[in-house]
């Protein structure tokens, strides 16, 4: 493999790849994307990569097949145009959430990405806040998990803390709230939330003190807002004071963010791992933490085969 660094972006969040470059000090790799009018997508390298060191940047949002094909096209591309080592660079892993068995005759989607990306060329994986560690297992090649939990800390230590408290949405994100309350020295709550069959969570209790006290509900990933609103009112009707809301991916599908508007909640802050251009310009209580520059250091670092584990820091 030659030393020779290139970096490719698809276009599934080009404002996280414009800032990825521009961290990088590098330009975007010559490449064409061509949709057809029967859907079919056609990808064209229009540089030399032979030998290089290639990074491919696309994460995974609405639409999530197209882009998925996208990426596994130009992986395929690279591949076949002699890449010396292709990197598949997933702010947000596709099919995350569908990482285990948990219900008869259904398929772990979360494996067969990494199948699917080992077969389309992908030689390594650099993503971040990975829903469940497993998914590491599932690739047949090295995966580099970085961590956006220091992002959303450093967007909540400008706020007064001293009258704070960490709360989990339920007990079984108990263990990922853990991470951002010590990192900012909270004591932790929990909210007693179990989903019933109807996919509605029911609140039996808030294991902790919160009454006179400002809240931060953290989690990894906030899809439909559902546990988060609900927590909050909770919180609110035992006394908490100011709500914020932290997590690292934003998804928020199905009016999510207009329900965070009317909601308890005082504030959310996600990274920009998932586009959040024209949500943030409507709700002014979303708040976008960018991870551009935190990638940008891991690729620098994989390039040159250094140590990424000081970047989890």
């Amino acid at each position: 493999m030659s030393d020779t660094l290139k970096v490719f972006a698809g276009t599934s969040n080009p404002e996280l790849s414009t800032k990825i470059f521009a961290s990088l000090g590098q330009e975007p790799g010559a490449i064409e994307f061509v949709h057809f009018s029967n859907e079919n997508i056609k990808v064209k390298i229009n540089e030399n990569v032979r030998g290089c060191d290639v990074f491919f940047i696309q994460t995974s949002c609405p639409p999530v097949s197209d882009y998925l094909m996208q990426l596994l096209i130009a992986m395929d591309a690279l591949k076949y145009a002699s890449a010396g080592r292709i990197t598949a660079v997933l702010p947000y892993y596709p099919y995350s959430l569908a990482d285990s068995k948990d219900e008869p005759r259904i398929s772990v989607a979360g494996r067969l990405i990494a199948d699917l990306l080992a077969e389309a060329g992908a030689d390594r994986i650099l993503t971040m806040t990975l829903h469940s560690p497993q998914i590491m297992g599932f690739c047949r090649f090295p995966v580099d998990q970085l961590s956006g939990v220091p992002t959303i800390c450093r967007h909540f230590s400008r706020l007064d803390l001293h009258n704070c408290v960490a709360a989990a949405p339920d007990i079984s994100r108990a263990k990922v709230t853990e991470g951002y309350a010590k990192r900012l020295g909270l004591p932790l709550v929990v909210i007693d939330q179990h989903p019933f069959s109807d996919g509605k969570g029911r609140i039996h209790g808030v294991i902790g003190e919160v009454e006179g006290r400002d809240v931060i509900l953290f989690d990894d990933e906030v899809v439909t807002g559902d546990s988060m609103i609900d927590g909050a009112a909770a919180l609110r009707s035992r006394g908490a004071r100011d709500i914020h809301a932290g997590c690292v991916h934003g998804t928020l599908a199905n009016g999510a963010l207009q329900r965070i508007q009317e909601s308890m909640l005082s504030s959310l802050a996600v990274t920009d791992t998932i586009p959040q251009e024209s949500a943030r310009r409507d709700n002014p209580k979303l708040n976008v933490c960018s991870v551009a520059e935190h990638f940008a250091d891991a690729i620098k670092a994989i390039h040159e085969e250094t140590s990424i584990s000081s970047l989890f820091n």
